[in-house]
């Protein structure tokens, strides 16, 4: 079986920075479980960054959502030296979902597992993505790897998931 796992938005930002939560910083033992289980079978992992510029309270997104992150270059747009981002490919979004998932070779996987932050809004918007885009390969999200805005919004944004036939793990 060949996996793929895509780790969204394991930024210092959202883990206990500008956006943190207590369940984001909860996830983090699990996540690197979950990036060495990879790593030991050879399996592809991929990063997602969300990257916004100096202008990012100009934007669509800061009007809606008002609170300074991701500025690239910035500490809380890094993500954590623990998690040991040491090979895979690291992708830098400037939007809650990444549209260019085609140009890697995700269709001769049978999995691709996605963990990350935040359930509600950057996992669930690449996860239905990437189920419209490869629609016979086998989606998961690992619930334990995954934290939201809030605990309400993240078991919302699972069953949505769910509806949409992505596996939740």
């Amino acid at each position: 079986m060949k996996k793929a796992l895509i780790v969204v938005d394991m930024q210092k930002d959202f883990i206990d920075g500008s956006l943190g939560t207590k369940e984001a910083v909860a996830i983090v033992p699990n996540v690197i479980k979950k990036i060495g289980e990879y790593r030991e079978n050879g399996w592809e992992i991929f990063y997602t960054k969300d990257t916004h510029e100096e202008n990012y309270m100009n934007t669509n997104e800061g009007k809606h959502l008002p609170v300074i992150h991701c500025i690239k270059g910035t500490d809380g747009w890094e993500i954590p030296e623990e998690i040991q981002v040491s090979e895979g490919m690291v992708i830098e979004k400037n939007t809650f979902g990444y549209f260019n998932w085609g140009v890697f070779d995700l269709d001769t996987v049978d999995e691709i597992e996605l963990i990350g932050l935040c359930t509600d809004i950057c996992v669930v918007s690449n996860a239905l993505i990437l189920k419209a885009m490869f629609p016979e390969t086998r989606i998961t999200v690992d619930a334990s790897c995954c934290a939201g805005v809030t605990p309400e919004s993240h078991k919302a944004a699972l069953e949505t998931m769910k509806m949409c036939q992505i596996e939740i793990i």
